[in-house]
């Protein structure tokens, strides 16, 4: 029997205690996963995951999940879909429902969801289309009607791509929710959900929805997933370096920080933080960022609730 545990990045505590308790009851690690995930994606207050994420440069939220299986590497995730507040339990659909595909988008997600029974939802709260308003400085309605573009059309999208460039996220947290659990049989389980950086192109897809980036998972070595700079984590292969390393023997924290070197190397002129957090099949945990300040979750059987680490500063 393994002691069970749960670990999840910036903002995933209010999943996290609803993990434990499937983790206590002798439920799976992917039912814990999804059902913490669940919670941070109907978490109306974050505006980085599911209902009330921030939309793209159309005012359209689009949604990434993955998920993935340690002892068989199996592995779901959905991108660019619209419509449905849960893309984590999408994505765990795709890799049982679905299992000669690993990854749906746009349209074909939307598709599938409908066909395994998913409820639909309007993603675009009161309050994040108040942000994004503000962020364009815009009066006008920006929902987009299906009448003939027109040369205001053309400067607005070359408006939206000058503010995808430039734009901070706004205040408060923020950035992709990563959840990894180690259940009483030894399974580990990583799962990623996320709404992606406010007023992206329509269609940008970032590394949570993509194996070996924002997520890898081998019961042979460990899980890890990421947050921030995903652009950054796709060139790397951060998540899969992560776990690599630590079939290689490293420590769990050195194998985050060698990820978060290994891609600060690369060129990039819109560079922003990546962070990266690990979980052993034997229990041991560890994360690193680029800045100070930076935390994890942490929750164990004989946790009361969240216990919050620091990261380790690259």
């Amino acid at each position: 029997m393994t002691d069970p545990v749960v670990i999840g990045s910036e903002r995933s505590e209010i999943g996290l205690p609803a993990a434990m308790d499937v983790l206590r009851a002798g439920g799976s690690a992917l039912d814990a996963v999804e059902v913490a995930l669940r919670a941070c994606e109907d978490n109306l207050a974050d505006h980085y995951v599911g209902t009330a994420g921030l939309p793209n440069a159309r005012g359209v939220v689009e949604l990434d999940a993955s998920v993935m299986v340690g002892s068989s590497r199996a592995f779901g995730a959905v991108a660019a879909l619209q419509d449905y507040p849960h893309p984590i339990s999408v994505a765990r659909a795709v890799m049982e429902r679905l299992p000669q595909h690993c990854l749906l988008v746009g349209e074909g997600a939307a598709t599938f969801a409908a066909e395994c029974g998913f409820e639909t939802a309007e993603l675009l709260t009161e309050e994040s289309r108040r942000l994004f308003r503000e962020a364009l400085q815009l009066e006008q309605n920006v929902e987009g009607e299906r009448t003939a573009g027109q040369e205001g059309d053309q400067a607005y999208r070359l408006a939206a791509l000058d503010l995808v460039q430039r734009f901070a996220p706004h205040d408060g947290p923020w950035g992709t929710i990563n959840v990894l659990a180690l259940d009483a049989s030894g399974e580990l389980v990583v799962g990623v959900s996320t709404s992606g950086y406010p007023w992206k192109y329509p269609g940008r897809v970032g590394d949570s929805a993509l194996p070996g980036a924002g997520n890898w998972c081998d019961l042979r070595s460990g899980g890890a997933a990421c947050t921030g700079r995903g652009e950054l984590s796709l060139r790397a292969g951060t998540a899969r370096t992560v776990v690599e390393a630590l079939g290689r023997g490293a420590d769990v924290t050195q194998a985050c920080r060698a990820a978060l070197a290994d891609a600060a190397t690369l060129p990039d002129p819109f560079r922003a933080e990546l962070r990266v957090l690990a979980l052993t099949p034997d229990g041991r945990h560890g994360a690193a960022a680029g800045s100070a300040g930076a935390t994890y979750a942490v929750m164990t059987t004989g946790s009361c609730g969240p216990e919050i680490h620091p990261r380790s500063v690259l």
